[in-house]
Order: structure tokens, then C-alpha cells, then sequence
């Protein structure tokens, strides 16, 4: 699985790709598309547009993943986001990618373990997940953070899917987390997967 993070923005929109094969994501890609800041509003919609379908013709991403917008103290900032992002996700279904949608409390529990990151704080983890020389630009770590967050969440559903299949029913969801019914835990099929149960979520061995 393939899976391009969009960081939306007017200025800068930062993209991220990884491949997710069992239960490790690879590093594909990174960067930004920089929008002029003296083009009038439609022509910047239209270059992150355009930028965002060139990055898809160039890596061939299969999913995609977009952070949340919510409101801020700055109305308009929040509109002329929402405006950007519409714009990321009019590019990713004209390309018919699948578009999941995170808030940014998701994508930091996903990446670093609780909410309240700083931006430093996720290049940072980005960097020593994917194994990076050096920490990418904030738009860019922000991007490839959205692309991790849906790569776990996709591991995650795939494990409860497949002990759904085996006829394992000791794992199910509570609320958003996972619990396992039995004493033992995890079923086979997902401790071979080297998953386990921490603090009511899939995790890595």
C-alpha cells in the first residue's frame, strides 16, 4: 500500500509518501509545492491542484490521507485552509485515490504517542521512523505524519479483519481501542504479525 499524507496550505502544501508492506512504512517521498504569494486566490487553488496531480503522476500513490480542519481564532485563516484543502482533495479524487481523513489530535497520537506535540517534535519522530538523514521541512514532516497516521490505522483494521476471517473473536474494538476477550490476548494470527496490546492499541512487538 502506497500512501500519500497532504498538508494543506496556500503558501506551501507539503506532501508525504510511504509504502506500508506488513507491518513496517518505508520512506518514498517527500516535499513541497510552493504557491506564489502574489497570485490571487483562484490561481493558487489551482496550483495546489495542479501540484498535488503531478506528484500523484510521478509516485502512484493507491490511498491518501488529509488532515481535519477545524475552527480557529481566525475565521478567514480557516476558510482560506478549508479552500486549500478542498482543492487537495478535488486532485486526489480526480486521480480516484480513496481520501482518509484524520484530525490533527489522531495524527499526533499516531506519530509521537500523545496529542500535544509541536511541530519540532514530529519531524523529529518522522525522521527516526522513517529512518531519514535529516528532518524534512514542517509542511513536509506534517504530510508524511498524515501518510503514518493512516498506515497504522490501515494495519490496525487489516489485524481485525483477519481475526474477524479466522473465526478469532478475542479481539474487538471499545470506544475506538482494542481489547482481547481472552487472557492470552492476541490471537495467533495477529501475535505472528509481531502485534500486541498497548494501552488499548495494536502496536508493534
Amino acid at each position: 500500500m502506497r500512501i500519500l499524507g497532504i498538508d494543506p496550505g496556500l503558501l506551501r502544501t507539503g506532501f508525504g509518501i510511504v509504502e506500508r508492506s506488513g507491518n513496517q512504512a518505508r520512506h518514498v517521498a517527500h516535499g513541497v509545492i510552493r504557491i506564489p504569494s502574489n497570485a490571487d486566490l483562484p490561481l493558487r487553488l489551482k496550483a495546489v491542484f495542479e501540484g498535488i496531480q503531478t506528484v500523484i503522476r510521478e509516485h502512484q500513490p493507491d490511498h491518501s490521507a488529509i488532515e481535519e480542519v477545524f475552527v480557529n481564532v481566525n475565521p478567514r485563516a480557516t476558510l482560506l485552509l478549508g479552500q486549500a484543502r478542498g482543492s487537495a482533495i478535488a486532485a486526489l479524487t480526480a486521480a480516484d485515490l480513496p481520501v482518509a481523513e484524520y484530525t490533527a489530535l489522531q495524527i499526533k497520537k499516531a506519530v509521537t504517542g500523545h496529542g500535544r506535540a509541536s511541530k519540532e517534535q514530529i519531524q523529529r519522530l518522522v525522521c527516526a521512523l522513517l529512518k531519514l538523514e535529516e528532518p524534512p521541512s514542517q509542511d513536509a514532516a506534517d504530510a508524511l505524519a498524515c501518510a503514518l497516521c493512516h498506515a497504522n490505522s490501515s494495519r490496525t483494521a487489516d489485524a481485525l479483519s483477519l481475526a474477524a476471517g479466522n473465526g478469532q473473536r478475542a479481539l474487538t474494538l471499545r470506544r475506538g481501542r482494542v481489547s482481547a476477550d481472552t487472557p492470552t490476548g492476541l490471537p495467533p494470527a495477529l501475535a505472528a504479525m509481531g502485534l500486541r496490546i498497548r494501552r488499548g492499541r495494536l502496536v508493534s512487538s
